[in-house]
C-alpha cells in the first residue's frame, strides 16, 4: 500500500491497479448489500475505481488510516454518500473504465442473502478474507506446479488448515506412494509455505508490517463467525 500511494510513479500506479483488480469483489459485495438495484451497484463500483485510479486518491492516505482493506471501504462509503449523482453523470457521459470488472462471474460465485443478519460491513470483511485466502491458495498451487509437486498439492490441499474430516493421511499417502509420516511432513511444509505466502500477500495491503499478524487474526476471526 505504501508503494501504491506514491504520486507520479508509474510503478506505484500499476501496484494500485493490481490491488484493485485483486480486491474489487469484496467492495462489490458491500455495494450489493447497500444499493437497491444490481445495475446501480455495478455502476457505482466501477465509477469508484475510475476515480480512485484516475485521481490517485490513495496518495492522500496517511499511515494512521490503517490497512488498505479498511481504507478502501471507508473511501467507498464516502463515495456512495457524496458522489452518487456525479458518478451517474459520468456514466451517462461515457467515462473511462480503468478496470475490467467481471460482474457476471462475481454474481455467480457469491450470494447476497437478502434475509441475512450480517451487515454490509461484515459481508465486505468476509468476502475480503475469502478473496485473499483464495489468492494465496492460487499462488501456492502455482509454486507447487513449478516445483513438480502439483500432485502433492492436489491431495494435501484439504489439510492446509487442520485435519480434514472424511479423509486420512494414510489414504493420501497411499495415493502419493509415500509413508504416512512423509505425507504429514509434506503437508506441514505446505502449511508453512502457505503461511509465508499469506504474510507476503497481506504485507501489500498494510502500511505497517507490524500489522500483519493482527490482520491475520482479524481475517480468520471473520471466517469463523
Amino acid at each position: 500500500m505504501i508503494s501504491a500511494g506514491q504520486t507520479g510513479d508509474p510503478d506505484a500506479q500499476q501496484a494500485l491497479a493490481s490491488l484493485c483488480e485483486s480486491y474489487w469483489l469484496p467492495l462489490y459485495s458491500y455495494a450489493r448489500r447497500r444499493v437497491n438495484h444490481l445495475d446501480d451497484a455495478q455502476e457505482m463500483t466501477q465509477a469508484f475505481f475510475s476515480e480512485l485510479l484516475e485521481k490517485n486518491v490513495i496518495a492522500t492516505a496517511t499511515p494512521e488510516r490503517g490497512r488498505f482493506r479498511s481504507y478502501l471501504l471507508t473511501a467507498f462509503k464516502h463515495f456512495l454518500s457524496k458522489q452518487w449523482e456525479k458518478a451517474k453523470a459520468q456514466k451517462r457521459g461515457g467515462g473511462k473504465q480503468p478496470l475490467s470488472l467481471d460482474f457476471d462471474s462475481a454474481d455467480s460465485t457469491f450470494q447476497i442473502e437478502s434475509e441475512s443478519q450480517r451487515t454490509a460491513d461484515q459481508i465486505y470483511d468476509q468476502q475480503w478474507a475469502i478473496t485473499l485466502l483464495g489468492k494465496v491458495m492460487q499462488r501456492l498451487e502455482s509454486d507447487c506446479q513449478q516445483s513438480g509437486k502439483a500432485e502433492q498439492f492436489t491431495h494435501l490441499k484439504p489439510f492446509m488448515i487442520g485435519d480434514h474430516p472424511g479423509i486420512t493421511y494414510q489414504q493420501v499417502a497411499q495415493k502419493l506412494g509415500l509413508s504416512e509420516a512423509a505425507a504429514k511432513t509434506a503437508a506441514s511444509r505446505l502449511r508453512k509455505q502457505f503461511g509465508q505466502l499469506l504474510r507476503d500477500e497481506i504485507s501489500q495491503t498494510v502500511t505497517d508490517l507490524n500489522e500483519i499478524e493482527d490482520e491475520i487474526r482479524s481475517l480468520f476471526s471473520v471466517l469463523s463467525k
